[in-house]
Parts: structure tokens; C-alpha cells; sequence
């Protein structure tokens, strides 16, 4: 790199560190100049997307107002629809490539197949590139935590795409909680209609021809070669164990938010689940090795943290429900996906987001002086959020020393369910089933040649 690229690189982001700063003397508003969404050119940000298609097209929307510089995606039939909406970004299929010959890229979206979440955002991070990743952050429990300490020292805005993190109910639980609406919590049910997709079925034997417009080895990018089928995208990978995290890891990230964050959770001491028949439904009672299990129960163990008392947390998937409470009123329905929150004076009922949280009984409900805000709502998206955290303003909400440690427990349960019946006694701090080696060897995968953090 020459001194006077390398100086011009160091120009604008010290420029984009001092805009926010600058910005918070300005005496007229920015939107009166332009319009509530204007935001001065000069102030923008390069952005480059790592998964141009289905949720990345979603959140480069609500990312539009700033400068979209590249697009990358292995399927450029996928990516077809961003392509056309920002026909100034340059194309590519390989995030390598990208991130090593456009210099002009402050800040990435990640929106890939979990199996690529960490070595794309790794890759961007090591080349202090903001970043914001799809939930679940990673695809493995050492990644959320190599994510996170990288992060950290790079000193990059982050963001993790649980959205509803950035609402107003799971702030809502928070300060109940904190105000003791429900008293010492002690026990936590949240549930899932996940999975939507194939599961408990064994690998495809036909081997049809690629499509033209797809990299099939750089989609499966670390994970072990197979050969393409059309079973596993641009969907379906969420069920099979080499490319995604089931049910735990598709919803687990929005449904646990609100419990973790308000009972100040960090990391279990233990965790065991039961699951659905270990059976291939195409070859009969054998043990699938392959994908997810259809349902599955997993049980947390958290010690006493903060003056809490220790507290147990159970997730539910494949249609299983916890027990209907008897406090709760018969006119209310559980909802599809959702938590309650079991408090020695009561408790709090939410829905997938940790939106519309009610206290049961009702009666609880109706007599509650609700607390005063103590939280900081988030101005905007939750896209926006981190934007305004790459241009010098406050961490953004679920920033990575939040949903890191968060992740590492949501994926410590497929830990459990790849080892049912198991009860894993979990050290944190290290990384380390302590009670059951075998199952250390899924803290971490071995990636395919080529491919590394």
C-alpha cells in the first residue's frame, strides 16, 4: 500500500470519528436542513454486504440511506434483486477477494449461512471493517467467543441481527424486572413452532448439476465437502448439522433475549436435553448423524449472579409448549413462539421479540405503577443503530460484548442436543464441558483447507 492511500485511508476515518462528534454542537437539526431521513454525503457510510440475498436484501433496505459500495454473494441469481436496486456496487462471489481489493469499505453486513458467519466476520474485522452479523452470531461456541475478543481489540462497531433487541418490549421486561414487578426470578420457559424446514433425515444420494450461477465451494465455504443438492439452499440449511444451528439457532437469539438480558445472564453451568426419535426417517431407527432432531427440550442451569437467585432456563422446539400456567387468564393464547418468566410474585408472558410483555395474573397486571424509563430506546432500526455506532456514537445495543457471550449459550444447547441425555457441566470462562470430553470436540469444527479465523 503506498503512503498516500495508506494516509487517505487514515483521513476519512478519522473524519468519520469526529462527524458524530461534531454533530452533537451543531445548532440547527440535521433533519430540518433535508427531511427526517436526510443524512449529509459527507457523513455517510461505505457499506459492503457479505449474503446479498434473502434476509441480506432485508437489512441493506433498511441500511439504503448510506453509500452501498459492494455486493458479495456466491449466488448471483440469489443476489439478483440487490444487484438491481444498488447498480453502482461492485459485485463479487468471494468476501476475500473483496475485502482485499476495495480499500473504500468502512463497514460490512454479513448475511450468510451460519457455517460463514465467523470467518467472514473475522476477515472483515482483522481489516477494521465495522461489522453487523446475522444472529445466530456464529456457527460454533469458540467462534462467538474469538468474534468477540477480536472485536475488541480491532475497537470496530458491532451488532448481532436479533432486532428485537433494538424494541421497546424487551426494555419493558428489563425495568419491570429490575423494579421487582414479579420478584426474584427463578425459572424461565421459552418455546419455539421451529423448525419450519426438513429435519431428522439423512443426506440426499443424487447428485444433480450445480446451477450456473452458484459457487458451490465457496458456499459451503469451512464446512466438509459434499455434493451440491438443491435440499440444502437457499433454506433448508438451518437443519443440517454442517451448515446451520436448528431451531436453537434460528430463533433462540430473538426468544431468550429478553430473559438474558434482564436477569443479567452470562454463562450456564450446565446444560442437558432431551430429543425427538434419533431416527433417519428414510432408513428407519438409526441414529442421524446428518441433521436436527424434529423437537427437542434443553435445560440451562445459571448460578446466582448480581442478587439473583440461580435460575433455570428451559427451551422448547418442535411444537412442544411448557405447561400452561394456571395463573394465566383461559382467554389468553400462548403465542407461536415466546417466553414467560416465573417469578415468586407472579410473572411476565412475552412473544417472539420480547414484544407485548403482560403480567399474570391480571389482576397483577391492571393494579402495576408501571416504573419510569431507564433504558435508552433506540432511535430508528436496529440496522441504524449500529450505523450510528460505526460513526462515533454510543456501542451499539447488541454490540458483540452482549450477544456473544449470549450466543455461546444458545449454541452450548446443541452441545446438549447432539448429546442427549446428557447432563454437561459447562465451564465458561474456558470454554469446556468438564464432566464429558467427547463433547468438547463440537465447541469448535475444523475447517475444510483453505479456510481459517
Amino acid at each position: 500500500m503506498s503512503n498516500a492511500t495508506q494516509k487517505k485511508q487514515i483521513s476519512r476515518r478519522t473524519f468519520m470519528a469526529s462527524a458524530a462528534a461534531v454533530a452533537a454542537f451543531t445548532i440547527v437539526p440535521r433533519h430540518v436542513l433535508g427531511g427526517p431521513n436526510y443524512v449529509a454525503p459527507s457523513e455517510k457510510l461505505n457499506i459492503a454486504a457479505i449474503g446479498a440475498g434473502g434476509m441480506g436484501s432485508s437489512n441493506l433496505n433498511a441500511m439504503s440511506n448510506e453509500n452501498i459500495v459492494a455486493l458479495c454473494d456466491v449466488d448471483f441469481n440469489r443476489a439478483a434483486g440487490s444487484f438491481k436496486k444498488y447498480p453502482k456496487a461492485k459485485q463479487y462471489k468471494d468476501f476475500r477477494v473483496m475485502l482485499e481489493k476495495q480499500k473504500d469499505i468502512d463497514a460490512v453486513l454479513v448475511a450468510t449461512p451460519d457455517h460463514i458467519h465467523a470467518v467472514a466476520a473475522m476477515a472483515a474485522i482483522k481489516a477494521d471493517k465495522h461489522v453487523y452479523v446475522q444472529k445466530p452470531l456464529t456457527y460454533t461456541v469458540k467462534e462467538a467467543r474469538m468474534l468477540t475478543e477480536a472485536a475488541r481489540e480491532h475497537k470496530v462497531a458491532t451488532q448481532m441481527g436479533n432486532q428485537g433487541h433494538s424494541g421497546e418490549g424487551a426494555r419493558l421486561i428489563c425495568e419491570w424486572v429490575a423494579d421487582g414487578a414479579i420478584g426474584d426470578v427463578k425459572e424461565v420457559h421459552c418455546w419455539t413452532n421451529r423448525p419450519v424446514w426438513p429435519q431428522g433425515i439423512g443426506r440426499p444420494t443424487d447428485t444433480p448439476p450445480v446451477p450456473s450461477t452458484l459457487d458451490w465451494d465457496l458456499w459451503l465455504g469451512p464446512a466438509p465437502h459434499r455434493p451440491y443438492h438443491p435440499t440444502y439452499l437457499p433454506f433448508n440449511w438451518r437443519a443440517w448439522l454442517d451448515f446451520g444451528c436448528g431451531a436453537l439457532g434460528d430463533m433462540a437469539c430473538h426468544i431468550m433475549d429478553a430473559a438474558f438480558w434482564s436477569l443479567k445472564l452470562k454463562y450456564p453451568t450446565s446444560v442437558q436435553a432431551s430429543v425427538s426419535a434419533r431416527v433417519d426417517k428414510g432408513r428407519g431407527r438409526v441414529k442421524n448423524t446428518e441433521t436436527y432432531p424434529d423437537a427437542s427440550i434443553v435445560h440451562y442451569k445459571f448460578p446466582a449472579r448480581e442478587g439473583m437467585s440461580p435460575v433455570k432456563v428451559h427451551w422448547y422446539d418442535g411444537g412442544i409448549l411448557p405447561e400452561r400456567p394456571d395463573e394465566l387468564d383461559p382467554r389468553r393464547k400462548l403465542p407461536q413462539s415466546g417466553t414467560i418468566m416465573v417469578g415468586e410474585n407472579g410473572s411476565i408472558m412475552c412473544d417472539t421479540y420480547g414484544g407485548g410483555p403482560r403480567i399474570f395474573p391480571e389482576t397483577k397486571m391492571k393494579a402495576y405503577k408501571r416504573p419510569a424509563k431507564t433504558i435508552a430506546r433506540v432511535n430508528g432500526s436496529h440496522e441504524q443503530n449500529w450505523i450510528d455506532a460505526c460513526k462515533g456514537g454510543p456501542a451499539a445495543c447488541s454490540n458483540f460484548d452482549y450477544s456473544g457471550p449470549f450466543t455461546e449459550t444458545v449454541l452450548l444447547g446443541n452441545l446438549a442436543v447432539r448429546n442427549p441425555e446428557k447432563k454437561l457441566e459447562w465451564d465458561g470462562e474456558n470454554i469446556k464441558v468438564t464432566n464429558f470430553d467427547e463433547a468438547n470436540a463440537l465447541v469448535h469444527r475444523q475447517y475444510r483447507q483453505g479456510w481459517t479465523l
